[in-house]
């Protein structure tokens, strides 16, 4: 079987890698040999051997009969949605760790799938090596899900994790995940929780079986907490984490990113550094934890090419998978309810009196010096909104929500 791969950064030396270093038992499974015929660069690699099978052209690629199957490691929207729906429509199955162009046209380019008898597999578009996207689609069809909830971003759970175990700085330690690589110059995308959510998107989108617009999804970042936050979380008994979810709330669906404080007893409390875990929850099988790297060369490369052996074994035949075009339309996010820990600066001797006559009922926790703690009870957010407007004259160290 002959493969075209788009794209040869840190991804796609990655998928070269895995099928020269397991070629004979990926072909076993395969059931075929697998074949590099083209690699799409605009570079050249005039000293690698691999130079022979370069290409500058999609056209070469796409009006290949022999190519059956195109894998792109190129990432953002275009040129690869462009190249994927050619592929697509010419009878190749598309294989992609891409999120943006999953997140954005999955379900689009399933259902062209669908129609011309191939594959469009993503395996590695979340969670990079942790098998995740083929359990939701094969293994968990039996049941309801009713709460997809996850740590999706290596690099914001390696801050998180470093500003709770060596008391830094967010600028500290976000200085030294970009030294050692795992985060970009422009930390935007995931410091700010926009990687996150266009995961959860896709996870969500595959669960429920319609299309999650991660547009839609309220999304926070971390670039707010501090070491001092970290400090009350240690007293209190909780870990903060950057947590992507889906959840079914009475008779709708809410989806949300946010750093979260939650308990240390909590299935996700234990995952640190730059690992990813995402938590499953369904009507039938109960709760169903995976973990694993969530980025990185060798670990995304590794679910990318066993979504090749997929597509080779299933050629000539769609892998259904429930995810369609139409719309979910998410929960009002000012309706969700939540608890929330507050820190005010105590500038004022009445602070206590005006936060439980606001408030009602609050419980207080040991404070840092100058400053008033406490976690409120559950609330809508709009309701929580509007009682942190009453108090203008006081200062907000910061706010977070609690796992309920």
């Amino acid at each position: 079987m002959k493969i075209a791969l788009l794209g040869l950064g840190t991804v796609g030396r990655g998928v070269v890698e895995v099928i020269n270093e397991n070629k004979e038992s990926i072909e076993k499974r395969a059931g075929q040999a697998i074949d590099i015929k083209y690699i799409l660069d605009i570079r050249e690699f005039a000293d690698d051997p691999i130079n022979k099978l370069i290409t500058k052209n999609f056209d070469e690629i796409a009006n290949d009969d022999e190519i059956a199957i195109v894998v792109e490691a190129m990432g953002g929207i275009e040129p690869a949605y462009t190249y994927a729906k050619s592929s697509l429509l010419k009878g190749k199955s598309y294989i992609t760790s891409n999120k943006e162009l999953v997140a954005l046209h999955g379900a689009e380019l399933l259902e062209i799938a669908r129609n011309n008898h191939v594959n469009f597999l993503f395996e590695a578009s979340v969670g990079g090596g942790i098998p995740i996207i083929r359990p939701l689609n094969q293994s968990l069809t039996a049941d309801e899900i009713y709460e997809i909830t996850g740590i999706l971003n290596g690099t914001t759970n390696f801050i998180l994790t470093k500003m709770r175990e060596d008391g830094r700085a967010f600028e500290d330690v976000l200085k030294e995940a970009q030294e050692l690589g795992y985060a970009e110059k422009n930390p935007e995308a995931d410091v700010e929780g926009y990687d996150a959510c266009r995961k959860i998107a896709i996870l969500s989108s595959l669960a429920l079986g319609e299309h999650v617009n991660f547009q839609d999804i309220p999304t926070e970042g971390i670039t707010q907490i501090t070491k001092e936050d970290m400090i009350y979380a240690e007293e209190m008994g909780y870990v903060i984490k950057l947590l992507a979810t889906c959840q079914k709330q009475d008779a709708s669906i809410f989806a949300r990113v946010s750093p979260m404080l939650i308990s240390k007893v909590h299935p996700l409390a234990m995952v640190n550094d730059v690992f990813n875990g995402i938590l499953v929850k369904g009507n039938v099988i109960g709760d169903v934890m995976f973990y694993g790297r969530g980025a990185g060369k060798l670990p995304t490369a590794s679910a990318v090419v066993a979504d090749i052996v997929d597509a080779a074994k299933h050629t000539g035949t769609n892998i259904i998978s429930f995810w369609n075009r139409d719309k979910v339309e998410l929960k009002d996010k000012k309706q969700v309810k939540t608890r929330y820990f507050v820190r005010l600066q105590k500038d004022m001797d009445s602070i206590q009196n005006s936060v439980k006559e606001i408030f009602g009922t609050v419980e207080e926790v040991k404070s840092l010096n100058n400053e008033y703690a406490f976690i409120t009870e559950l609330d809508t957010e709009v309701q929580f909104a509007e009682k942190m407007n009453r108090l203008p004259e006081l200062k907000v160290m910061n706010k977070i929500r609690i796992e309920k």
